[in-house]
């Protein structure tokens, strides 16, 4: 019984623990771009050349927002919509230089912020970080 306890409590707080982490770096990193704009323009990434379906899908919402996303990060030159040559009712996006180079900013911003928290611990409290890292990672591939 302690053990499912102490997963269960251990859960709880490595899930609150990685959402604030998550939050606070998004807070310091965005500059001028909202959440969803930023979490619109990483998915755009990943997929390569999403259909607008395929990117209201990944990003779990309805399709009207996502056409406003993408309709706003069109305007500011980060998304370019395409035609599918195999459907020509099908409109896909893709990142353009600055829609790549406003991800690369805001991943750098986050990279500095959590540079700038791990030069403030001790060597030891480092070390421990070092391994924490390796530890969530192989709670990543699990999940």
């Amino acid at each position: 019984m302690t053990g499912t306890i102490d997963t269960t409590d251990t859960a709880a707080r490595l899930r609150r623990a990685v959402t604030h982490l998550h939050r606070r770096l998004r807070q310091n990193s965005l500059g001028g771009t909202s959440p969803a704009q930023a979490s619109a323009l990483s998915t755009v990434e990943r997929l390569s050349r999403p259909s607008l379906g395929e990117l209201a899908a990944a990003e779990q919402v309805q399709p009207p927002t996502i056409t406003r996303v993408v309709r706003d990060l069109v305007a500011l030159g980060m998304l370019d919509r395409l035609g599918d040559p195999d459907d020509r009712r099908c409109v896909r996006v893709t990142l353009t230089a600055r829609g790549r180079r406003e991800l690369a900013t805001i991943r750098q911003r986050k990279n500095e912020s959590l540079e700038r928290t791990l030069a403030a611990l001790s060597p030891a409290e480092r070390s421990r970080a070092g391994r924490l890292v390796d530890l969530l990672e192989t709670i990543v591939e699990r999940v």
